[in-house]
């Protein structure tokens, strides 16, 4: 027994000051980085939310479960984590008293049977995660393997460790069984079997093998802690935080405000010696990006999901992440140095990392390759799918503001869009006096403020119609639409015609938070002046930025998508589809593409589904990756102006999955993915892939013809 007592607290007094020491480390490189007040801030004001949010995604395990086999695996092996703790404190009590038991819950049955199963479920778990690494290897799947990039030795390593725990746990309540001193008369089901297994080697045997498991347990676990601190497997103990701190209720819809020190920079008051534009080096980066990086699990969910990474182009949403990681952790002697003179005494290894640029090609020793950063489309298919909470798309739009901002380094093509923003109010660089040409064919007037009503307060909606909705051909369609089916309906609404400009999204999203500030403040204050309250919008970026992003200006408004208005209005029976005459478009099947800011931004999945539903004699088909699990347009966080020239295109790849379906209508929400979606359509039906017949709507298109037909019009 002392012997005993003496390497256990030996190996215990050698490995937990190594694990503390890298957790320090650690501490003081997340806290390095810049203040983010609000993180902690908004924890103390919800902590209600906080604990359920602990209790459904890490308890709960909601997230990984969506995939359901590799979730129910996982969610096995967390839970033996927490379970088998308690084994643990078993065996640090083993170390002082052979007949140590838990106080009030130590001999219960259920607890040893509670022990015995997890640590049984957590070994099929482990097997499950081998079968699924051999299966998904990269060797074998390349690029669609989600492990591509991944750190593959270090995975296996912990998985050989969770074995050894098992193992090790179960020789050790085996024996323990045998030779007395186990605490549980019942219920321990393993461990009686695997004493059932040793009893013929003897009591003398048994007690040996006893000392031997209860050492061999604690050292392994104590392995574990070290190989963990030091790994990506750090995420057992910091996935926890971060989700804690994360964004609520997701890390989506709005941009954040581009921070400097801790509080949102005002362009008006900013100072370029001491402001931070962006993100230009990994000290720029918050204390909660600093411990996103580290908590990375590199499962490749989000690797798996990315449009960028399925279309051959050079991100990976979780390389990026592992990237800044490693970056961040090869630099730290730098930025953890106590002044000048510790720096300069550092290795030639990290002077170098020191110099190297956050966005720069290989040449330049960039950290993050140009391709890489400006091949993201913001889908927030990365954020959707991460078990983790981490915030990839914030990093990326970071990145590209000192990128736009500070070196004046983006894809030229931005040019002209940023161009448009600022002298025209448009991305298209189109007149600001044609914005009422939608409306000149309608057969009924349109409200516009200032001309035909005083302000908002006179109607019940502001109908906001959005650059394309204005001045694209095809979503110009889409408005005609909308402004006919709420005419039919009796909304009283308005517009505000040439009061309107671009509500700044575009800018945003490619960096350019300056002309973002710019146009956001024109327009908030349009909405002042006119008592703006209530919102439609039939483009799913403004509807994004207007009912997300405009709240950081002080503009409050009740914003809804013109899918989710006109769902209302035909449940209340106020439009009503009717069936097509014999012959027309009886038949037809419809297939609907999700717009990545409409349904993962902002969970509007339902509503234009239950439109295209109740048209009759029209057949629904489901595209196989729908809803959260949508696939992007490719139009996305300014794509819709930049050339793609790396790999497939995004549109091409999407058109193709829903010309596969038969559907002679493809259905959208959005005119950014309708003109992207129609691009895609046009190569695949001048190449023969796609019936000539198959055209691309919004919803609002199909119900407006289905609805006229009511009315005696021979809509087709």
């Amino acid at each position: 027994m002392a012997l005993r007592l003496i390497l256990g607290l030996g190996m215990t007094a050698i490995a937990l000051p190594i694990a503390a020491q890298r957790v320090r480390w650690l501490y003081r490189l997340t806290t390095s980085g810049q203040p983010d007040p609000d993180r902690v801030q908004n924890v103390s004001h919800r902590v209600g939310e906080a604990l359920k949010t602990q209790l459904v995604e890490v308890f709960g395990q909601r997230k990984l479960l969506q995939w359901s086999v590799p979730g129910t695996a996982h969610f096995f092996v967390f839970w033996a984590f927490v379970i088998l703790a308690s084994v643990y404190l078993e065996a640090y009590g083993a170390l002082f008293n052979s007949d140590f038991h838990i106080p009030l819950v130590g001999t219960w049955p259920v607890l040893g049977f509670a022990q015995d199963l997890i640590a049984v479920l957590a070994l099929a778990g482990i097997i499950t995660f081998a079968i699924i690494r051999l299966r998904n290897s990269p060797a074998k799947l390349d690029r669609r393997s989600r492990f591509k990039g991944s750190h593959l030795g270090g995975a296996w390593l912990i998985l050989f460790m969770i074995f050894n725990v098992i193992w090790t746990m179960f020789l050790f309540r085996g024996t323990a069984v045998n030779v007395g001193t186990f605490p549980y008369d019942t219920g321990a089901f393993v461990s009686e079997g695997v004493a059932r297994l040793l009893e013929p080697l003897g009591h003398d045997a048994n007690e040996v093998l006893e000392h031997i498991g209860l050492l061999a347990h604690i050292g392994v676990m104590l392995s574990f802690l070290i190989i963990v601190v030091y790994s990506k497997h750090l995420h057992i103990f910091i996935a926890p935080l971060n989700v804690l701190f994360s964004r609520r209720p997701k890390a989506l819809g709005a941009a954040l405000p581009m921070m400097s020190n801790g509080k949102p920079l005002d362009f008006e008051e900013a100072d370029p010696d001491t402001d931070i534009f962006g993100r230009g080096k990994i000290e720029d980066f918050t204390w909660k990006g600093m411990l996103d990086f580290s908590t990375c699990t590199e499962c490749g969910r989000c690797q798996d999901q990315c449009p960028a990474w399925n279309t051959e182009k050079p991100l990976s949403p979780k390389m990026l992440i592992l990237d800044l990681r490693d970056h961040a952790f090869n630099k730290a002697p730098y930025i953890l140095a106590a002044d000048e003179s510790a720096r300069e005494s550092l290795p030639d290894s990290v002077k170098a990392e020191t110099e190297r640029p956050i966005v720069g090609t290989p040449d330049d020793g960039g950290v993050i390759d140009p391709d890489v950063l400006w091949s993201c489309v913001n889908c927030g298919a990365c954020v959707e799918q991460c078990p983790v909470d981490i915030e990839h798309v914030d990093h990326i739009v970071d990145m590209r503001r000192y990128q736009v901002l500070v070196e004046s380094n983006f894809p030229t093509e931005l040019n002209q869009l940023f161009k448009g923003l600022e002298t025209k109010g448009n991305p298209w660089n189109m007149s600001p006096n044609a914005r009422m040409d939608w409306a000149k064919d309608l057969p009924f007037e349109v409200k516009q403020v200032g001309v035909d009503v005083e302000d908002l307060s006179e109607v019940e909606w502001l109908f906001w119609v959005g650059c394309a909705g204005a001045y694209e051909d095809r979503a110009k369609k889409t408005t005609q639409a909308v402004a006919e089916l709420l005419h039919m309906a009796g909304v009283d609404y308005a517009v505000l015609g040439d009061g309107e400009t671009c509500t700044g999204d575009p800018a945003r999203r490619s960096g350019n938070e300056f002309v973002f500030q710019m146009l956001a403040q024109q327009n908030a204050e349009v909405f002042k002046e006119t008592k703006a309250t209530k919102v439609i919008s039939t483009c799913a970026h403004c509807f994004n930025t207007l009912k997300n992003e405009y709240g950081q200006l002080g503009v409050e408004l009740e914003v809804v998508h013109h899918t989710q208005l006109l769902n209302r209005l035909v449940r209340e029976g106020r439009l009503t589809p009717v069936a097509a005459p014999e012959g027309a478009v009886n038949g037809q099947t419809i297939t609907y593409h999700d717009p990545c800011f409409l349904g993962r931004h902002n969970q509007v999945y339902s509503p234009p589904r239950e439109l295209l539903e109740v048209i009759p004699n029209a057949t629904y088909a489901e595209m196989p990756r729908n809803q959260e699990r949508s696939f992007c347009c490719g139009g996305g966080g300014a794509r819709m102006w930049m050339e793609e020239r790396i790999g497939q295109r995004i549109n091409v790849n999407r058109t193709t999955e829903a010309v596969e379906t038969g559907a002679d209508r493809i259905a959208t929400g959005c005119p950014f993915c309708r003109v992207m979606l129609s691009d895609g359509l046009t190569e695949k039906q001048s190449t023969g892939e796609a019936r000539e017949e198959v055209e691309v709507q919004d919803v609002a298109q199909l119900l407006l013809a289905s609805v006229k037909r009511g009315e005696g019009s021979d809509v087709t």
